[in-house]
């Protein structure tokens, strides 16, 4: 019999994720997770939380929507939820600008396609009802762009990403919703990148009937814990005359365990699945975080700290190609360019978590998820400049600090 292998211990070192995330987790997030005691899905005060939860996930999304609450996982499970309503040979117009609105395209495809076109090409199917509108790199989907697709194909659903970190674009989410209500389209949004970072609410956008976000983003909780999802009536609606080709993700029977019953709150939740303690506790402290600094507070912060980044990182020889406030989107200069990888893979392996975009052209991504200070930033710059010397691009960092202090004095002055 062979030797069974036990590993040593695992450890994960402390290090910055400064790209498009998961965000740096807020200590009293990790607090929370951490002095949870041992409870079972059922106990009372679980429950509790959850039904609290749910209802300040209201304030933050800024909806009166009922079914309005977290699905177990990371981001990619609050949009399986979402676009779980999409059935087989449905029409649907998603907009595609990136990596991540590509994979809801892909999503959208897969549960669109019939039996027979998904065993035609199981891993990458092309429903004819499905029109994928693609718009290049770097540029936003346009409230022009989504009326004249949707004038033309008339489908059921629309679906686009609100922030797309795979370019660093902001979409038009106003003109997007304008369209969807012109047309009578459902309009489906991903908006995992934006809640909790932009200053809006999501009943201000009534062509959208669908929205799903994820917990280690804007909201700065662990990553798998809780996805926000928020659906309208007429989501529900369309939902309980159709059906669903999921269980553990289905809207209705997900919104049962956190006090959401036939449309109407419950005093506490019934079973559904299995729900964690630690999970729970960590998603309600995070909340909390949000409600205590408020998002029109966050998204202020958001926008004042990423100028900051932007002009430092412009300073240094690079060019801002991004229109987010969460994250920089840049190509390095002229003398580096080619080179983005091996920047990329020197910083990480300092504990200095960038990114490079994950299609063409290959950029550098730089993240300021919950690192929301003069510190934090005035440390990324500084070690990504250094990252750039080190590979000979003679930047001047002393100028380059010089320029950050007096941004942040010129604030605290005008405050």
């Amino acid at each position: 019999m062979a030797e069974v292998i036990v590993f040593p211990q695992l450890e994960i070192p402390d290090t910055i994720a400064a790209g498009p995330g998961p965000g740096n987790t807020d200590p009293r997030v990790l607090q929370r997770f951490a002095s949870a005691g041992m409870a079972d899905h059922m106990q009372a005060d679980v429950l509790r939380g959850m039904v609290e939860s749910k209802l300040m996930l209201r304030e933050i999304m800024g909806t009166a929507n009922v079914h309005t609450f977290g699905v177990a996982g990371t981001g990619w499970s609050g949009l399986d939820c979402l676009f779980s309503a999409v059935l087989p040979g449905d029409k649907v117009v998603v907009f595609v600008n990136g990596t991540f609105s590509g994979v809801d395209g892909l999503t959208l495809r897969m549960k669109a396609a019939t039996a027979e076109e998904l065993a035609a090409s199981p891993l990458d199917p092309k429903p004819a009802s499905v029109t994928v509108v693609s718009v290049p790199h770097g540029q936003s989907v346009t409230g022009e762009i989504v009326q004249a697709a949707l004038a033309k194909h008339q489908p059921k659903w629309a679906a686009m990403t609100h922030w797309e970190t795979g370019s660093g674009r902001i979409n038009d989410l106003r003109g997007f919703s304008d369209a969807c209500q012109a047309y009578d389209v459902m309009g489906l949004i991903d908006a995992v990148s934006s809640l909790g970072v932009e200053d809006f609410r999501i009943d201000d956008y009534p062509g959208v009937d669908g929205w799903a976000s994820c917990p280690q983003k804007g909201i700065c909780c662990l990553p798998l814990t809780y996805a926000p999802v928020s659906f309208t009536d007429r989501y529900i609606q369309n939902l309980r005359q159709t059906g669903c080709r999921t269980f553990v993700h289905h809207p209705i029977l997900e919104a049962r365990h956190w006090g959401i019953i036939d449309g109407k709150d419950a005093e506490k939740g019934v079973y559904h699945r299995t729900h964690s303690a630690y999970a729970v506790a960590a998603f309600h402290e995070a909340l909390r975080i949000t409600l205590q600094q408020t998002v029109a507070g966050r998204a202020k912060s958001y926008a004042f700290h990423e100028a900051a980044l932007r002009d430092a990182v412009t300073a240094a020889g690079c060019k801002v190609t991004s229109n987010m406030t969460s994250l920089v989107v840049l190509n390095l200069p002229d003398s580096l360019k080619g080179r983005e990888m091996e920047l990329v893979q020197a910083c990480r392996a300092k504990g200095f978590g960038i990114w490079p975009t994950l299609s063409e052209p290959v950029q550098v991504r730089i993240g300021i998820l919950n690192l929301l200070n003069q510190r934090a930033i005035t440390d990324i710059v500084t070690r990504f400049v250094g990252a750039m010397n080190e590979m000979g691009a003679g930047i001047d960092m002393k100028q380059i600090g010089e320029r950050l202090e007096e941004q942040y004095q010129a604030a605290v002055a005008a405050e």
